[in-house]
């Protein structure tokens, strides 16, 4: 990064969207435009001579698209990359961007965002983006579906785990998952920041790669072992026991909550906390801000077992940060060895 401004190449195909985008991002005084392109292949051309600290770049574009220019720079230049996009929750295409390095996605500016910047998290993401290790980004690969099973003792030390993650975390959560046992006997619940429309999708991917079966998670729904659910982004969603059946479901609120809604990993883990207590393990990954802290606090101070990943592993060390230093983590790991430590804590 340089020493001074953050320099921003900014790419998309619409000379309007380009404008608004260069607007947005003059609100902030930290942050330099170096250079905007067209499309992809302009757009990686333009990154290796410029060498900005940050690209954004749309995601739909004629011919040379965002997907074109992510595998062009991440091969040849490592930089962190901001993908704008509008495509609907049925197309997966920016997943493949950020397993190909990406940095993070969000939804493409609208007139209203570009009038109060700083409500909107682009500056916020190109700041975080500008400090972030490229290595971490390039090193993404594809994890490979665990087949073995564990022998598990007749009496578990747990009965839940619920994962919370923000900025980095749909390639975290996704090694997590497909490094858990196939017969691991508990549920598991994710609360993953993302736009909602794209958490089906989000879940869709996760289940064809996972040992486990994942779904995304429906109101009323009965929490079943060896299933991992992943929360909906249309309401903040709450482990709540069924008061016919006792057994915990899945319930949604419209409560909000302070750092982060829709979904809230303060939310799911108070719950979590209040529904289970000791019998639950709470996991906070990569992300900006301190969602998480408080209900991993709950979830400690209940007898529960709160895990953080390590500094040198998050894309983003924010959220697993805050915990800690809030004193919400017992145990802070790698994510290579998170799925490994679940299963040694059960």
């Amino acid at each position: 990064m340089s020493a001074e401004r953050i320099r921003t190449l900014v790419v998309d195909d619409s000379a309007l969207m380009r404008k608004l985008i260069t607007d947005l991002i003059s609100a902030d005084a930290s942050i330099e435009i170096v250079g905007t392109a067209k499309d992809g292949r302009v757009g990686s051309d333009m990154a290796l001579e410029l060498k900005p600290d940050v690209v954004i770049t749309d995601m739909v574009m004629p011919e040379y698209d965002g997907m074109y220019l992510v595998k062009a720079v991440m091969d040849k230049r490592p930089t962190p990359i901001i993908v704008l996009s509008s495509l609907n929750k049925t197309n997966s295409r920016i997943f493949d961007a950020l397993q190909y390095g990406a940095f993070e996605f969000i939804d493409k500016p609208t007139d209203a965002d570009s009038r109060n910047a700083f409500n909107y998290p682009l500056l916020k993401l190109i700041r975080e983006a500008s400090l972030t290790d490229t290595n971490l980004l390039k090193n993404r690969q594809q994890s490979n579906k665990n087949t073995h099973t564990h022998t598990f003792t007749q009496t578990l030390n747990y009965d839940i785990i619920v994962i919370g993650a923000s900025t980095g975390g749909p390639g975290a959560v996704e090694l997590i998952i497909n490094n858990l046992p196939r017969n691991l006997q508990i549920p598991v619940v994710i609360a993953q920041h993302m736009p909602p429309r794209f958490l089906e999708t989000f879940s869709e991917r996760l289940n064809e790669n996972s040992p486990l079966p994942v779904k995304l998670g429906r109101r009323g729904e009965t929490l079943k072992g060896g299933n991992i659910y992943v929360a909906n982004g249309e309401s903040n969603t709450c482990i709540e026991k069924n008061m016919i059946t006792g057994q915990p479901m899945i319930t949604y609120t419209n409560k909000k909550f302070e750092e982060f809604n829709y979904p809230s990993i303060d939310c799911l883990f108070d719950s979590v906390a209040d529904t289970y207590g000791s019998r639950s393990i709470g996991v906070i990954l990569t992300g900006m801000g301190k969602d998480g802290m408080l209900g991993m606090a709950k979830i400690k101070n209940m007898g529960g077992y709160t895990i953080a990943q390590d500094e040198d592993s998050s894309v983003v060390y924010g959220m697993p940060k805050a915990a800690f230093e809030y004193g919400a983590v017992k145990q802070i790991v790698p994510l290579a060895q998170i799925s490994g430590f679940i299963v040694s804590c059960l």
